[in-house]
């Protein structure tokens, strides 16, 4: 019997358990899975291990399995955290009352400002959800390339509809990005809803293709495949570390983007409701901070990829000026837009199915016209009806109210719009633009295996 108890005793602890749900790259979830587990043991004198679901897609996927599964198990889903996917997401959850509230104490909470820019909350009123970091939305673009065919940096989202971009521009899918999604959604507040959408039908007939993630347009810039693309702060800062910022630039244009918050929020009837408040702690208190935006290799920093994020504690900054990866300090940069967070929330998968229909889906009859109003000369009758939208935006809010749990009308106006879509755009593609992908697939090749070349020579890789 008594070496049976010592063999009991000698066995380790069980490990407490983290479940969390993110779009957050492998990058940012091993760092703080590292930090925090040891952070957690000498805290607590246990050990835990953290499980990063994986339910395919970024934040429009994570939003509707959040969604999907609350109905059908109301009380809990069995995760714990939501961590990662920018703001309109944890407003919308927030108020369908699907995570659990949690106050940080004073001291962790007194350094984080309530507001950032026009107005943006950094974390909700009642506690239901933190800002754990910072983005930014922009443009980022390949020097280079930009250089030999005499392109110039761009100044506004409406310069990338430009006709003789055609091609050069890079996007991801809003249907499987947040990050991608709130480009669009800014570009609709930026501009308002009927100019927005000829700002985005331009600018998706300008559009190479549309890669599945966030990141995809930058990669795709980096090596010259495209010119521009639609890009959030950290994917465009991860190329220019990458191949260098003599090859790579972002620029965020003015008064027509904002700096909002990448939440964090525990889920309603988390089933490690302690485990997920230190969690959040961690990642709001000074040791978690330090990770967002350090140089790698940084005492504190992160240990084996650097996150190039913002804080969201401004006092930061100044003290960790040496040490800091990303030398803008976003509570110093100021935008005039006034962004709508409520309605951004209330449209989220209505726009989704719309640019998913009005650009994604019908890309090659988009195209196709495009290049025939082109070539006859670009009348305002002629655009306004290549960008015409079979919705006000009035009635795109209305729709939110239920789009997810009402499948038939999803259906029915899917299928409308597909109809509308087709009838404006016409036939699909012609002989000339068959012709016109082929020389625009060669030539960015040769300008990627260019920019590898010039990169390698230069240290860069």
């Amino acid at each position: 019997m008594l070496p049976l108890l010592l063999l009991l005793l000698s066995l380790p602890a069980s490990a407490d358990k983290l479940v969390l749900l993110s779009p957050h790259s492998d990058e940012i979830q091993n760092e703080f899975s590292a930090a925090f587990e040891q952070h957690y043991e000498a805290q607590t004198g246990r050990p835990i291990s953290l499980e990063w679901l994986d339910v395919g897609g970024g934040t429009s996927s994570i939003m509707r399995y959040i969604k999907g599964e609350f109905v059908r198990t109301p009380q809990s889903i069995e995760i714990d955290l939501f961590f990662g996917g920018g703001l309109d997401p944890y407003t919308e959850l927030a108020e369908m009352g699907l995570f659990e509230a949690y106050r940080l104490p004073d001291d962790l909470l007194d350094r984080v400002p309530a507001r950032i820019g026009g107005g943006i909350p950094v974390y909700d009123a009642e506690y239901r959800w933190y800002g754990a970091t910072l983005a930014g939305f922009g443009i980022v673009y390949n020097r280079k390339v930009l250089d030999i065919l005499g392109f110039p940096v761009p100044d506004s989202w409406e310069d990338l509809g430009e006709p003789k971009y055609a091609s050069w521009v890079g996007s991801g899918d809003p249907r499987f990005s947040g990050s991608v999604h709130m480009a669009y959604e800014l570009i609709l507040q930026a501009y308002g809803w009927e100019k927005g959408w000829e700002v985005i039908t331009r600018m998706g007939a300008n559009v190479r293709n549309f890669g599945a993630s966030g990141s995809a347009a930058p990669k795709d810039v980096a090596v010259g495949e495209v010119a521009y693309g639609l890009s959030i702060d950290f994917y465009a800062w991860a190329q220019m570390k990458e191949v260098g910022d003599d090859f790579v630039g972002f620029t965020m244009p003015d008064n027509m983007t904002i700096v909002n918050p990448d939440g964090i929020a525990i889920l309603k009837g988390a089933p490690n409701p302690e485990p997920a408040r230190e969690f959040i702690r961690f990642v709001m208190s000074e040791p978690g901070q330090k990770l967002w935006f350090f140089k790698q290799g940084a005492p504190g920093g992160p240990l084996k990829a650097q996150l190039n994020r913002f804080t969201v504690v401004p006092e930061l900054y100044d003290r960790y000026r040496d040490e800091a990866a990303v030398t803008l300090n976003p509570f110093s940069w100021r935008s005039d837009l006034a962004y709508d967070s409520a309605k951004a929330s209330a449209r989220w998968s209505v726009l989704n199915d719309l640019i998913g229909v009005l650009v994604i889906d019908s890309h090659d009859r988009l195209r196709a016209a495009w290049s025939r109003v082109q070539s006859g000369g670009l009348t305002d009758e002629e655009i306004r009806s290549l960008c015409a939208v079979p919705v006000s935006e009035a009635a795109a809010l209305e729709l939110g109210r239920t789009w997810r749990s009402d499948p038939r009308l999803r259906i029915e106006k899917l299928d409308e719009w597909s109809a509308f879509a087709r009838e404006k755009y016409g036939e699909a593609r012609t002989g000339w633009s068959r012709t016109f992908d082929v020389v625009t697939l060669v030539f960015p090749l040769l300008i990627a295996v260019g920019t590898v070349v010039m990169v390698r020579r230069t240290g860069g890789v």
